[in-house]
């Protein structure tokens, strides 16, 4: 059974950066993508980033270029989202999921989701 677990998620300062960490098991193929993904309130989910060995990575969301990337250790089958010069336009509940082979920013195509991780903002 695939299982994803987030972290890192908390409280943090305008301009301040976290670093989210999605924690992969019961993978059978080494051929798979992890997406994150992020629900602000009232909002739909929307596609972030995403890794796979096949296609390296892919922004989904423009706002994030720049302040955002995605890394992978294998080692530990963990992919990291590290989230800088952030701002309350940022803070949502932030899932990793994962699907097979190739990347998508589409949360339909995505099987197996963490329980996410929220990410809050103090004045």
């Amino acid at each position: 059974q695939v299982q994803l677990v987030e972290s890192g998620g908390g409280l943090v300062q305008p301009g301040g950066s976290l670093r989210l960490s999605c924690a992969a098991s019961g993978f059978t193929s080494d051929y798979y993508a992890i997406g994150w993904f992020r629900q602000a309130p009232g909002k739909e989910r929307e596609g972030v980033l995403c890794i796979s060995s096949a296609d390296g990575y892919t922004y989904y969301a423009d706002s994030v270029k720049g302040r955002f990337t995605i890394s992978r250790d294998k080692d530990k089958n963990t992919v990291y989202l590290q989230m800088n010069s952030l701002n309350p336009g940022y803070m949502a509940v932030y899932y990793c999921a994962t699907k097979d082979v190739l990347c998508s920013g589409y949360v339909q195509h995505y099987r197996y989701w963490g329980q996410g991780t929220q990410v809050t903002f103090s004045s």
